[in-house]
């Protein structure tokens, strides 16, 4: 099902200027609280009118200079943060709110969805008598019951902690398994949308940034947002010397790539996991160099976080102009404690990100 969205709309002085189009099925958009992710959500709803754009579903108009179709008539789902049950109807009637046709008919869709998302003995239970994951299957239930052709789900396991998010995140996988039309994920964590979607799509300040494959983005954001949001903990600017030589001084390094410089480059980024930790031999006052081994950073530690499964060590250049993160997962902590603190990080060619 193809997706078109272009979508102008300003609040205050915030103005949210995102467009996408896409064919996938599970759909991520990633940003910071307040960049206009939900915003974006709700314009596809119906909730929010945009100034000017337009949304086409499936070659269907659902806004556009002069089309507005009213929510109810959208055929679209919205998964609320807090799933908006009304907390004094019961579950057998906040799935059927709406639902239009004959009582019989209404009757054989909420008892399919009470099947199908395993609510059996809940019936009359209210929203304040279930658990976070009960209530969660209610708000599926009641969207799935429209039939729709899109779900949006916008946030839903902000408000949660990490070991509920955890099997909620997976609960709602299988229960979308089987359903053929469009998912939109919003979220801030990168786990989250990781996790879930197959395109993603990033923003930064109500714009659209970066589109593409989820796994591809990660492996290669190109932007220095996308690569913040994804998760990168390095990110220090960099001048491309010539085609295969980058110059990064807060770091004291000249980096030697085989793969071309792209000239648009003003950053570089490293995640914390992927340095490789060098010590000098005995009696060397300093580690001998080939040109397999430049990209290599002097380092004086600064601060070290324990945690049960991995140290963080926020480590000072010779330069000490910016910090670098180094996080070391617990199976590489005897070599450490064995060697002490390495001399160097070297940062293997393909972990380094090309940045504009």
């Amino acid at each position: 099902m193809a997706i078109k969205v272009r979508i102008e709309k300003s609040v205050g002085r915030f103005k949210l200027d995102v467009g996408f189009q896409t064919e996938s099925r599970r759909i991520g958009i990633l940003g910071a609280s307040g960049c206009g992710k939900s915003m974006t959500l709700k314009c596809i709803a119906g909730i929010e009118t945009p100034d000017q754009g337009s949304i086409v579903i499936d070659e269907r108009v659902l806004y556009d200079r002069n089309v507005n179709i009213k929510p109810q008539k959208r055929k679209v789902g919205y998964l609320f943060q807090n799933y908006a049950l009304f907390p004094t109807m019961t579950v057998e009637d906040n799935i059927g709110a709406g639902l239009k046709g004959k009582k019989e008919e209404k009757k054989q869709m909420i008892s399919k969805m009470i099947e199908k998302f395993r609510l059996e003995g809940l019936r009359d239970r209210l929203p304040g008598e279930l658990s976070g994951g009960q209530q969660q299957r209610v708000a599926l239930a009641r969207i799935m019951a429209y039939e729709p052709e899109v779900i949006l789900l916008d946030e839903p396991f902000s408000a949660l902690d990490e070991f509920l998010k955890d099997r909620l995140q997976q609960e709602l996988m299988q229960m979308l398994e089987d359903y053929g039309g469009t998912v939109i994920l919003v979220s801030h964590s990168r786990d989250e949308i990781y996790r879930f979607s197959e395109e993603l799509i990033i923003m930064d300040e109500g714009k659209t940034i970066c589109q593409g494959k989820t796994k591809e983005i990660f492996a290669n954001p190109e932007w220095k947002e996308a690569a913040r949001l994804t998760g990168c903990k390095n990110i220090t600017e960099a001048k491309r010397i010539d085609r295969h030589h980058v110059s990064v001084p807060a770091w004291g390094v000249t980096l030697i790539l085989r793969k071309e410089v792209p000239e648009g480059l003003h950053w570089i980024g490293v995640r914390a996991h992927d340095f490789i930790p060098i010590w000098k031999k005995a009696g060397e006052e300093k580690l001998q160099r080939d040109e397999s081994s430049e990209n290599r950073i002097l380092l004086v530690t600064d601060s070290v976080a324990e945690l049960p499964f991995e140290k963080k060590y926020f480590l000072k250049t010779a330069y000490e102009t910016e910090h670098i993160c180094w996080f070391v997962q617990r199976e590489q902590w005897d070599l450490l404690d064995e060697r002490g603190m390495p001399d160097y990080l070297e940062i293997p060619e393909e972990k380094i990100l090309l940045l504009q």
